[in-house]
């Protein structure tokens, strides 16, 4: 099993599991779990990340998937992985600590380069946390909730802002940790002010606030568009987004197109490069060697990337063509249309 060095540092104090009702949330990458599962009295898990749940799933876990934890069993520890962004873990600490109650403990685990020395603060409101344990540029903190957020509001934390693109405008909605939260990102943007013309059945690939796939329902509203995130954050988002603007589509969970089983006149992302703290193009790369199997025939394919990713050569593989449509320094817009079943 290979472990991540938050889950090996935890990992250096597994009599602190024995015989507890375990929760793991937070930044799970690892089967931790699954080891875990061998000394506590019960162990489940809460993610915000479909294909980490779809995983744990086979694995016999319980698992608890979504935006929010609905949990009717106690729950006397919590190991806690710290996410990249502050927001969400702001987000993550308020919710489960309303979930879960007080005199619970928790484990709180991270990389120190993630933020997790904010944890003193942060966790103030809600009880006392201090310093565990260090090693391999990772930090452990261990303390107890005694009091919990007294109440959540999922509506809360949503943030606001107005997008105006041309004659299109919308209301762009946005959990915390989602792509482009507060505003509208550069590659995006470059995306939808040189949108090939689109009809038919589209997909957004890795939606997040749903900005692509609402700018192209109001834009072309003959189109039914389904999109499709791996996090359930994204995925409150995108349908909170599409909601505020009166708009109608398909949201649903899937890593990449691992949960897409129909075909398309048109596939459309801005796909992410970044899992964690990490750079990871793995997951990108397959989605465009996959493509073809989810385009009908003379569907096209529209990517956002960074320049300087190596992705037409991949795009060319998969459909045998592929043109810049748009550039700037930071991005290019590539373009492939399926001419070959």
């Amino acid at each position: 099993m290979t472990l991540t060095a938050p889950s090996e540092i935890a990992q250096r104090h597994l009599p602190l599991f024995d015989n507890k009702h375990l929760l793991l949330a937070g930044e799970l990458e690892d089967d931790f779990v699954q080891q875990l599962s061998q000394r506590a009295a019960s162990v489940t898990v809460f993610t915000t990340h479909h294909g980490f749940a779809t995983r744990q799933k086979k694995a016999s876990i319980t698992v608890h998937a979504g935006a929010t934890l609905d949990i009717d069993h106690p729950i006397d520890l919590v190991l806690f992985y710290w996410p990249k962004a502050k927001a969400e873990a702001d987000y993550l600490l308020a919710m489960l600590t309303h979930a879960l109650g007080k005199e619970v403990d928790w484990m709180v685990v991270g990389e120190n380069r993630s933020g997790i020395k904010s944890i003193e603060k942060r966790f103030a409101p809600y009880g006392s946390i201090s310093k565990y344990d260090a090693a391999r540029r990772c930090s452990m903190y261990y303390g107890t909730c005694h009091t919990p957020a007294s109440s959540f509001s999922l509506e809360a934390w949503f943030t606001d802002y107005p997008l105006t693109l041309g004659e299109t405008s919308l209301t762009i909605r946005a959990l915390p940790g989602v792509f482009s939260q507060k505003s509208l990102d550069d590659g995006t943007e470059l995306l939808l002010r040189h949108l090939p013309s689109i009809k038919g059945n589209v997909l957004d690939v890795g939606c997040g606030a749903g900005v692509i796939g609402s700018y192209i329902l109001a834009t072309y509203p003959d189109c039914q568009v389904t999109l499709v995130d791996v996090n359930y954050l994204a995925i409150a988002s995108s349908e909170a987004t599409l909601a505020a603007n009166g708009l109608d589509g398909q949201v649903l969970p899937s890593d990449m197109l691992d949960g897409v089983e129909a075909t398309f006149n048109t596939i459309i992302s801005n796909p992410p490069f970044h899992d964690g703290l990490d750079t990871r193009y793995s997951p990108t790369e397959s989605l465009l060697r996959n493509v073809p199997s989810h385009l009908s025939k003379g569907g096209q394919l529209i990517v956002v990337a960074n320049s300087f990713l190596r992705y037409p050569p991949i795009i060319k593989d998969s459909l045998g063509q592929c043109e810049s449509i748009a550039k700037t320094r930071r991005f290019a817009v590539y373009h492939a249309y399926k001419t070959r079943e």
